[in-house]
C-alpha cells in the first residue's frame, strides 16, 4: 500500500533528575554536597533514507518517543545523557507542525537529517547550589521535559519526469512501455489512485526516474477527487509531460482537458505554471487523431503559445514516436541540470555562524477565583516543574525567585492578605508576611 501522509506524535527524552547527596568518607570533616546532575533526554531526530518509499511505517506506529536521561548519582558524578533516537523517512518527505502550520524541513537529500522534538536538560544537582552562606543546600532540580508535538508527514515523490493529465488519457500505459514499471492499468477512470515510478533508459547511456501521477480532474486544486492528494507530487518533478487523449476517445475536445489541467496546476501552485512541459499527443494510431492535432496547434497558435514546438506526437499502443518523446524529455533534464550547477557556483561559500538564545522574560497574570488568588504564568509553570521542593531549602529558594520577579508585590495590589490561598501551577501556598518575610511559608 502506498501512504503519501500520515500524523504523529514526537517526544524528545526527559532530562534527569539531580540529586541531593553528601559526602560521607571517613576522616574527612565536612565532606559538603556530592549530588551530580541528570543526564540530557534524547532528540527525536528524522534522517532521509533513500531505500523508503512511502510513509506506511507510520500507518502502524504513531508515538515516538526519545531515552529519558539518568538521574544523578553520588560523590558529583553525572549521569548519563540518553542516545538520540533516529526514525527513518523516505526522501521527499515534508514535516510540518500540525498545531500551527508551520513548514519544520523539508527532507530530500539521502542522508539529511533534522530535530524534530528536542530533549530536556538534565537538572541540577545540590553540589551546583552550595554557596558561602548555605554551604549544605538542600535543593536539586527536577530534569526539564523533552519537547513534544503533534507532526503532519507528506510525501511528494521525487521524479524527474512526471505524467499528468485527465484519467484514461494513457499515462500508466506509457510508463509501461517505457520502463519495467507495472501499474495497474484499465478502461476506467481512476485506475491509477497512487504514484506509479519508473526507471527510463533513453538508449544512449541517459537515464531518468517517472512518475505516472494520479488523473486530475477539474477542480482539484479545492480538493476535488483526489485533489490535492494529486498535487502534491506535481511539485517535486523538474519536467512534466502532459499526456493528452488526442483521439478525444472520451468524447473530450483534448484542447480544453489542456487547459483545464494547466488551470489546476496554476491555482493549487503558480510556479507549476512555469515548470517545463512537454504535450504527449497520445493515441495517434487511432481514427481522426491526426486531424485534432492539427486543429489542436492551430488552437495553440492563436493563443500565442511557444509550447506548440513542445508537441510529440505518439502512440502507447504501436509505440509511434516514444523514442523521440525520450530523447526530447532527457534533453530538457539536461538544460535543466546545467543550469543548476551554474546557480550553485554563485552560493557563498558556506560559514559557522555562532548565535545566543536570549533568556527568557517571564511574565504573568493574577486573577481571583473565589478565595483563591491564581498566578498564570508559562514561565513560571515549566520552572516549578524542575524545581523539588521537598525540602525547606528549595521552598525558600522558590519564595525568593517570586519576590525577584514581582509575584509578592503583584499578589498585594490584587488584595491578597496574610493566611489568602495562591495557586502556582499545580501547587496551593498560603501567603503570609511575618518578621522573617517569608510568603510561602
Amino acid at each position: 500500500m502506498f501512504v503519501d501522509k500520515a500524523k504523529i506524535f514526537v517526544k524528545g527524552g526527559d532530562g534527569g533528575d539531580g540529586i541531593v547527596s553528601f559526602r560521607r568518607e571517613k576522616y574527612v570533616e565536612n565532606g559538603g554536597p556530592a549530588g551530580g546532575d541528570g543526564g540530557n533526554g534524547g532528540d527525536l531526530i528524522f534522517r532521509v533514507d533513500e531505500g523508503l518509499r512511502t510513509l506506511m511505517d507510520f500507518r502502524y506506529q504513531k508515538h515516538f518517543k526519545a531515552e529519558r536521561g539518568e538521574r544523578g548519582k553520588v560523590k558529583g558524578m553525572h549521569g548519563a545523557s540518553a542516545e538520540d533516537t533516529i526514525v527513518r523517512i523516505p526522501p521527499g518527505t515534508v514535516i510540518i507542525d500540525d498545531d500551527s502550520g508551520e513548514i519544520i524541513a523539508d527532507m530530500t537529500r539521502h542522508g539529511q537529517q533534522v530535530v524534530v522534538a528536542k530533549g530536556g536538560r538534565g537538572g541540577r544537582g545540590n553540589i551546583r547550589f552550595a554557596t558561602a552562606t548555605n554551604p549544605a543546600p538542600y535543593i536539586s532540580e527536577n530534569g526539564e521535559e523533552g519537547q513534544e508535538r503533534w507532526v503532519v508527514l507528506e510525501m511528494k515523490v521525487m521524479a524527474d519526469i512526471g505524467l499528468v493529465g485527465f484519467p484514461s488519457v494513457g499515462k500508466s500505459t506509457l510508463l509501461s512501455v517505457v520502463s519495467g514499471a507495472k501499474p495497474k492499468i484499465g478502461a476506467y477512470h481512476f485506475t491509477t489512485i497512487t504514484p506509479n515510478l519508473g526507471v527510463v533508459e533513453v538508449g544512449d547511456g541517459r537515464s531518468f526516474v517517472m512518475a505516472d501521477l494520479p488523473g486530475l480532474i477539474e477542480g482539484a486544486h479545492e480538493g476535488v477527487g483526489l485533489g490535492h492528494e494529486f498535487l502534491r507530487h506535481v511539485e517535486r518533478t523538474r519536467v512534466i509531460i502532459h499526456v493528452v487523449d488526442m483521439a478525444a476517445s472520451e468524447g473530450r475536445d483534448p484542447f480544453d482537458d489542456w487547459q483545464k489541467i494547466n488551470a489546476e496546476l496554476r491555482l493549487y501552485n503558480a510556479k507549476l505554471a512555469e515548470r517545463p512541459q512537454i504535450i504527449a499527443a497520445n493515441k495517434m494510431d487511432m481514427p481522426e487523431a491526426e486531424e485534432q492535432l492539427a486543429f489542436f496547434k492551430e488552437q495553440l497558435e492563436a493563443l500565442g503559445e511557444e509550447r506548440v514546438h513542445q508537441i510529440v506526437p505518439i502512440s502507447s499502443l504501436t509505440k509511434q514516436g516514444i523514442q523521440e518523446l525520450l530523447y526530447k524529455a532527457a534533453d530538457l533534464l539536461d538544460t535543466i541540470a546545467v543550469n543548476a550547477e551554474v546557480e550553485e557556483v554563485k552560493e557563498i561559500e558556506e560559514r559557522k555562524v555562532y548565535s545566543y538564545e536570549k533568556k527568557e522574560d517571564i511574565t504573568f497574570t493574577i486573577h481571583r477565583e473565589d478565595e483563591i488568588f491564581v498566578v498564570e504564568s508559562e514561565g513560571i509553570a515549566r520552572m516549578m516543574k524542575r524545581m523539588n521542593l521537598n525540602s525547606y531549602d528549595a521552598v525558600m529558594r522558590f519564595a525568593r525567585t517570586m519576590r525577584r520577579l514581582g509575584v509578592d508585590d503583584a499578589l498585594r495590589k490584587a488584595g491578597a492578605k496574610d493566611g489568602d490561598m495562591v495557586q502556582v501551577a499545580d501547587f496551593a501556598f498560603e501567603f503570609f508576611e511575618g518578621s522573617d518575610y517569608n510568603p510561602y511559608d
